[in-house]
């Protein structure tokens, strides 16, 4: 679990001792963290408005300056959870506008991350694959950063792509990719050319888990993405596996352990099939 998720989850505990909290939206996307909150008492709710008093959270994701508005306005507190990379990634971007550059993200749209780092822009484009370059707006002066949790690689091809649609324009590139993910697909792509199966470890919503089976499929033909243990199954891996694994940055570490003990079983009870 990398360190901006891991903050915003302490922080939401230690709220919740103190009085009433509601998270704005999951704090991470992942449903055994999710449910580990709702047991201690933290509230979550999609929308500010449905929210009466008390605290509301900001998510390790982010949040645009209206969002925020719009909870103050309520009269709610509002307490800031936002990963110090995403925060990076948003002062990024506004320094781009500020300097006439016409704002482009490089991510998944409609991701929460997303969200929050264009609405409060007059104008911007989202781009998810090379089927959202051509559609572009012209412009004389590009400014591109991405959603934290991409795969490096496909970034730069997409900035590449837009250079070429757009060969006249000046084209800025920041790179906002969190140290986390970058290390994460780098193992991910070691891990995957070695192993016969690879298992990712992640929420069903979490965009790094998604890019994560992305990646290691382009290098291991079976990949299987899993919440927990329980979502294993034995009929997955045969006597000669060589079984590899991996998990997504809001993935805690006693998910991580389970899944660990169960492909442990599997290799002990292989040793002891062929013993006999």
């Amino acid at each position: 679990m990398c360190f901006g998720v891991r903050d915003a989850i302490a922080l939401a505990l230690e709220a919740a001792v103190g009085g009433s909290l509601t998270v704005l939206g999951d704090l991470v996307h992942n449903e055994t963290v999710l449910a580990g909150l709702r047991a201690r008492g933290v509230r979550i709710e999609q929308d500010a408005s449905r929210v009466k008093a008390g605290t509301v959270m900001i998510t390790a994701h982010g949040a645009s300056e209206r969002r925020r508005d719009e909870a103050r306005g309520r009269g709610l507190k509002v307490l800031e959870a936002t990963c110090p990379l995403v925060h990076v990634a948003h002062q990024a971007l506004a320094k781009l506008v500020r300097e006439g550059f016409y704002p482009v993200v490089i991510g998944k749209p409609g991701h929460v991350e997303v969200r929050g780092m264009t609405e409060d822009l007059s104008e911007h484009s989202v781009v998810g694959d090379d089927g959202d370059v051509p559609s572009l707006p012209a412009r004389a002066r590009y400014g591109i950063i991405s959603q934290t949790t991409q795969p490096i690689e496909k970034v730069r091809g997409l900035v590449q792509r837009i250079r070429a649609r757009f060969p006249d324009a000046e084209v800025r590139f920041i790179d906002t990719i969190c140290q986390p993910t970058k290390q994460r697909q780098v193992a991910a792509i070691e891990l995957a050319q070695k192993c016969s199966i690879v298992v990712v470890i992640g929420g069903a919503h979490s965009n790094n888990t998604h890019e994560l089976v992305q990646t290691c499929s382009r290098f291991c033909s079976r990949v299987r993405h899993v919440q927990g243990a329980h979502d294993l199954r034995d009929d997955w891996f045969v006597d000669d596996d060589i079984v590899g694994f991996t998990a997504g940055t809001s993935t805690p570490d006693s998910v991580i352990d389970g899944v660990e003990q169960f492909l442990t079983q599997i290799e002990k009870g292989k040793h002891e099939k062929h013993l006999v």
